[in-house]
């Protein structure tokens, strides 16, 4: 049975929340911000292919299809910064330690509590809409699969969250972030997304093809790309999957 209210659509099952908006949008025209949320996701993606775990009920998985107003092909890493800067914001009034991981996992201290996957389609040189896939760990106690550091809110304080509060908190902190784009412009998105950033100060051990190295996060291109200052003071420029964190299990 599918639940539809305004531009809040819930659907108990689905291959993914992405996939229904996708496919929803091919047989008519969808509301700015429209939201499909679900209890379980039998194919759920993450970034490059990667599968999300989640326990059926336990967890927040929903998508918005998101019109931007004028954005370039060339830019779209604003998005990713926006749909991180939602996720974090609300997290963030509900417990302490949360950063945002490049590019756009949600991390609180040393452990992942949420990821992001954008799907944009590109028209006339411009990004004509995008379809923003978000999970939460809300309620889950225990984690099978062997994705690195799950954690959920429950496990970090103990208590339950209504998985509809939550969304709703989500659905209005992303509908302001979007707001404060368009009338400021991405600078001060840019701006909040870099002092939101994981292991933002000094000098961590990440690895790429040629091994692991000391660095700082020296900044993000607008891009999206992530530039790193290594101790002699030489920079590397990264783009997603050509360099990781190096994290203890």
């Amino acid at each position: 049975m599918v639940s539809k209210d305004d531009q809040l659509i819930f659907v108990p099952e689905t291959d993914s929340t992405n996939n229904y908006l996708q496919l929803l949008n091919q047989t008519q025209t969808l509301a700015d911000e429209t939201v499909v949320w679900t209890d379980f996701q039998t194919s759920g993606r993450g970034q490059t292919g990667n599968s999300w775990e989640s326990e059926a009920g336990k967890n927040l998985m929903f998508s918005i299809f998101f019109y931007p107003k004028r954005m370039p092909a060339n830019q779209p890493f604003v998005i990713a910064e926006l749909a991180a800067l939602c996720v974090k914001r609300t997290l963030d009034k509900l417990v302490p330690g949360i950063t945002v991981k490049w590019p756009n996992d949600i991390y609180w201290n040393d452990r992942k509590i949420c990821g992001i996957l954008i799907e944009n389609q590109l028209a006339a040189g411009l990004i004509s809409h995008s379809v923003i896939g978000i999970g939460v760990n809300l309620n889950q106690d225990i984690f099978h699969s062997g994705a690195t550091n799950p954690v959920s809110l429950k496990q970090i304080t103990g208590y339950s969250f209504d998985r509809l509060e939550v969304l709703e908190q989500l659905r209005s902190e992303f509908h302001e972030i979007r707001e404060q784009l368009e009338i400021d412009g991405a600078d001060i998105i840019h701006r909040e997304y870099m002092q939101a950033l994981y292991r933002c100060d000094g000098f961590y051990l990440f690895s790429d093809k040629d091994g692991s190295f000391e660095a700082r996060i020296h900044h993000v291109e607008l891009s999206g790309h992530l530039v790193l200052e290594r101790k002699n003071g030489v920079l590397s420029m990264y783009a997603f999957k050509e360099v990781s964190y190096l994290i203890d299990n």
